[in-house]
């Protein structure tokens, strides 16, 4: 990999924790785009636009328009919102995005309300004590009326916590507990500030080399993946090529794993474009970026979306393996590392 431009690890790392954690649940992704947005605006070559919807979206000229690419991957995360104020002035919570509610059991949060006020809190089962329930803390079936926010105030009926300002809708956000150690990320939300970081990283790698990208790219940084229409809008209309640069997931029948990026060739959607993925493994065989091939049965991309809403483009998927996604995720730095590498040959190429 000698002939692909150096690759700035330390950066990477600090873009990947800062983004960590900075909350970002879909529907409040604000502050994590203005992360990005302070990030790519460091590159002055860049041009930069937020959507309507909230979207960034980040044009750097190739050296060629006659093909124009796009990369895409979403900082928006899993999440709550407020549903209920209950009686007991603890908070009964709607899932933003797909995850098991004991997925999130015993982990500390953080409830936003409208006025920009914040509230720390724990997500608990109802009847969490072993030794007043016994059992039934272990027979509880893991659902929406049985999982709540106990808060950390003086609160134990609904009038109280709404005095605090708490309202239905606000957000509730889940700890990252981001930790870096022998190489390996551990954190709530590595899906998919990871590849949102490795995009930044790829810049940066490209332009200290003095290059630029073959073709004049897009990067579009969407809000809504989680939910299912991140990407749907924000290209240009002459797009040709599109990656959706999204984590790989770890688990039995997957050949994934945490130290190698990895080519996913089908997901719930069907095939993604066959001469694409010939052409990003041809690329990775030549500079030799060690890499895996898989399906996942159970997982949708923003490149599927934009698919799906019209865009006549070439659309693939790569992305760094990830341990227990949508829990509590773990990859390491050779899966990152080989997913910029990945980017940067596909981008000068």
């Amino acid at each position: 990999m000698s002939d692909l431009p150096p690759i700035d690890e330390e950066y990477l790392l600090t873009v990947l924790v800062e983004l960590l954690n900075t909350p970002s649940p879909t529907g409040f992704a604000g502050e994590a785009i203005e992360v990005v947005e302070r990030t790519m605006n460091e590159f002055s070559f860049l041009s930069l636009e937020q959507t309507r919807k909230g979207a960034l979206v980040a044009t750097w000229d190739g050296t060629e328009a006659d093909a124009p690419r796009g990369l895409t991957a979403h900082v928006d995360t899993l999440g709550a919102m407020v549903k209920e104020i209950k009686p007991n002035g603890r908070l009964k919570m709607t899932r933003i995005g797909g995850f098991a509610w004991n997925t999130v059991e015993g982990e500390g949060c953080t409830v936003f309300t409208s006025e920009g006020e914040s509230f720390r809190g724990s997500i608990l089962l109802t009847k969490a004590s072993v030794h007043v329930h016994g059992k039934k803390v272990n027979d509880l079936k893991r659902e929406d009326d049985n999982i709540e926010v106990r808060l950390d105030a003086r609160t134990t009926d609904a009038d109280q916590t709404k005095e605090l300002g708490i309202q239905v809708g606000d957000f509730v956000v889940f700890d990252p507990r981001v930790e870096v150690v022998n190489g390996f990320v551990r954190s709530r939300h590595l899906d998919d500030k990871a590849c949102v970081a490795c995009i930044c990283a790829a810049i940066k790698s490209i332009s200290e080399a003095g290059l630029q990208p073959a073709q004049r790219t897009t990067f579009h940084i969407s809000n809504y993946e989680e939910v299912g229409h991140g990407a749907a809008s924000g290209f240009p209309p002459d797009l040709a090529e599109l990656i959706a640069v999204d984590m790989a997931a770890i688990g039995e029948g997957q050949t994934s794993d945490e130290f190698h990026a990895t080519l996913c060739v089908k997901d719930s959607g069907g095939p993604y474009h066959q001469g694409l993925n010939q052409q990003l493994r041809k690329l990775a065989d030549q500079h030799q970026i060690p890499y895996k091939v898989d399906i996942y049965p159970s997982y949708t991309s923003d490149g599927e979306v934009y698919w799906r809403a019209g865009g006549d483009v070439a659309v693939a998927l790569i992305g760094p393996g990830v341990d227990a996604s949508h829990n509590y995720e773990r990859t390491h730095i050779e899966a990152l590392t080989a997913t910029i590498n990945w980017l940067n040959a596909y981008m000068l190429s």
